[in-house]
């Protein structure tokens, strides 16, 4: 997953016509990118598209790509939870899911960010 959201990353800056296409976040809001989810188990059966799909939708880390001017300016933060290039935790479903691409974004608030990841492998909603 780590090495997917550096790619997605490096993927945005040079493919021109995604990076003008990526909204940058307004106000409080912070713009992720979602990992791709791999087709199969560790055990090596096929994930069915349902599966897939769901694991997708319910996905709880995400690569920050941008963070919108008036994130964590508001009293009830001392400091910035989270930056541009960090992994973060988001509650389940949180935020507004797209697409640009077939590439998955998420839009959320910056209070939905539960905390910074450093190793984001192995993480999944239980």
């Amino acid at each position: 997953m780590f090495e997917e959201a550096n790619k997605i990353a490096e993927e945005i800056k040079d493919d021109e016509r995604s990076a003008t296409q990526v909204p940058k976040p307004s106000g409080y809001h912070i713009l992720l990118a979602l990992p791709k989810v791999d087709n199969k188990f560790e055990s090596g059966l096929v994930k069915s598209d349902l599966t897939m799909h769901l694991e997708e939708i319910s996905t709880v880390v995400g690569f920050v790509l941008a963070v919108g001017d008036d994130a964590y300016k508001d009293e009830r933060f001392k400091s910035a939870w989270c930056k541009q290039s960090d992994f973060v935790l988001v509650g389940a479903y949180k935020g507004t899911r797209f697409r640009i691409h077939g590439q998955e974004f998420r839009m959320v608030n910056d209070d939905d960010v539960l905390g910074v990841v450093e190793d984001p492998r192995g993480y999944s909603r239980a």
